[in-house]
Parts: structure tokens; sequence; C-alpha cells
């Protein structure tokens, strides 16, 4: 923290949080993969390589997905309070904040601060008090529920092109860290790093340990997580569709735009970084390799707005 010492007490504040939300879902993210190891082998899974990169054998590199709009279409939080809503979690009236959320998010096609603060806060007050372990068989049958067909087929192809190269890959979101590990076992992956909610004796406090695991807290997750798993992260890769993720893209060497906001899509060619973008089956710009083969399906998000109105009927 000796670093921190130059900030202004506001500053230093804010980038000391940044940094322990990073290493609490680091270690999170390492424990529950090593837990996966013990318990059971890598699930096996399709998908075509590409033929450079990335490079079979090397164990000092993995990669690094995002989660909301770069691995799924929407975002996770949205679709987990769908899932709670519809086991009594909370009322109507607060998924009407839920479904015009999820409505902005698909529209505008990148995340809003205030949108995503006030659906975490939203999240954490529902979840205070119940036990981690409920949330976490939730967690599975919301996944079922509302996330699995929502995973981008061109996307997942990229992750088992790692996995199949022997290396380890990694989501790292803002979401709860209970969900996106869901999510990670799911689709085969190594684990996930995500925001860590502070619970005692199992049981949710209400509380985070320190921030949300976004934007420059993402980078300080990965740059954790690999100096504890000995990566190199020139060799690594990272994948996202938020200029938010800068950090986190620019720490890496093989950074990737997916279905890109403006943002990044104009600082990914500015910098000659690759681009992919399964939208709407058109292809990607793209620097240096062809696209990868898969289209992500249309959407079905307009789920919770429409059986909300059918409710106020």
């Amino acid at each position: 923290m000796a670093a921190l010492r130059w900030l202004t007490p506001r500053r230093r504040s804010a980038t000391a949080r940044s940094v322990l939300a990073g290493e609490a879902s680091a270690e999170a993210a390492r424990k529950s993969a090593e837990a996966a190891e013990r318990t059971q082998d890598a699930a096996p899974g399709t998908g075509a390589t590409e033929p450079e990169f990335p490079v079979h054998g090397d164990e000092r590199a993995a990669a690094f997905f995002d989660l909301d709009n770069t691995v799924m279409q929407g975002a996770a939080i949205f679709h987990f309070g769908r899932g709670l809503y519809k086991r009594k979690f909370f009322e109507t009236r607060d998924l009407a904040r839920f479904a015009w959320q999820q409505a902005w998010f698909r529209l505008a096609g990148f995340e809003d601060p205030e949108h995503m603060q006030d659906a975490r806060d939203s999240a954490l007050s529902i979840v205070k008090g119940h036990r981690v372990s409920e949330l976490k068989s939730i967690g599975e049958e919301i996944y079922d529920e509302y996330m699995a067909e929502r995973i981008w087929p061109g996307t997942r192809a990229l992750a088992q092109a790692h996995l199949d190269a022997g290396q380890k890959v990694w989501l790292v979101t803002a979401a709860p860290v209970e969900i996106a590990q869901v999510i990670a076992r799911r689709l085969g992956l190594t684990g996930a790093l995500g925001t860590v909610a502070e619970s005692i004796g199992g049981v949710y406090t209400g509380k985070l340990v320190g921030e949300p695991l976004h934007g420059p807290a993402k980078a300080e997750a990965v740059r954790a997580l690999a100096a504890a798993e000995a990566l190199d992260l020139s060799r690594c890769a990272a994948y996202s569709d938020s200029h938010n993720d800068i950090p986190m893209l620019s720490l890496v060497g093989h950074p990737y735009a997916i279905n890109p906001d403006s943002k990044l899509r104009k600082h990914a060619r500015e910098l000659e970084w690759r681009l992919r973008d399964y939208r709407t089956g058109r292809k990607a710009a793209k620097v240096g390799i062809p696209a990868a083969a898969g289209v992500g399906a249309v959407a079905g998000g307009t789920a919770a707005a429409i059986a909300l109105h059918r409710r106020r009927r």
C-alpha cells in the first residue's frame, strides 16, 4: 500500500478499496478453482481453435473474460434479480426497476454506472440475512432458467480454444462471485472473479468486501490472480465489450474487444486490438486474424417487462 501514499485521502481511499476488492475476488476465485479441481475433472467442450493463438502448452498464459454482453447477452445481476423475484424474495415494485435496467442495458449496449450500482444495492438488500449456501443453490436454478440460452456461441468458442490449449480461463465480472462461479463451472471454465459480498457465519450481512469488481478493480483482481498463479500477463488474453474494462484489457498482451461499445471500438482500433462482434452476424472489424465461428442468438430479455405489464393490467 506504500504506492498509494502520494494520493489525496479521498483518492487513496477509493484506490485502496479497488485493491481490496481485487484481492478479495482473486482469493475467492482461487479457492473455488482449487475446490473444483479436487472434486471433478474439467468439463469437455467443443469449439474451433485459431492456428496462431492461443499457444498450446503455454502454462504461464491464461484468459480473462468479462461476463455481461461479452460471454452472455444482458447482465447477470438482472437475470439473477428476475430469478429471486420468481422465488418471492422481493415485491413487484422492485421487479419494475430490474426490468427497466435490463431493457436499458440491452438498448444502450453498455454498462451505466448508476444503473449497475442501483442493481447491486438492491441485490445486497434482498439477500441480507440469507445463507450463502441457499443463494448458491438458487443460482444453479437461475442459470438454467434465464442464462444458459443467452451464452454467446462465438465467445464460448474463444474460451474453449484456451481450454483446449491447456490454459486456465477465468470470468472477471462485477456480478456476485457466487453467481459468476456457477456460470464458470457450467461452461467448464477454471473459475471466476466477482464482487464479494460480506458474510458472517455463512449469512450475508448486506455489505461488500471492498468495492464492486468494476473498472480498475477488475484490473487489480487480474493482477493479483496472475501473481498468485505465476502467470506472464504479456502472454495472457482478456476479452470485454466495455470501455470500462480498458484497464483490464491493457494489462495483457492479447486484448480483445468483443461486441464492443463505441468507446471501446474506437480505442481498440487505435491500438490495433482484435475485435469480434457476434450481435448481428456481420463480420467483425478485425486486426490480424479471421473472425471466429459462431453467431449469438437473438436475446429474449423482455420477459420481465412483459410480465410486469400483464400484472399491472
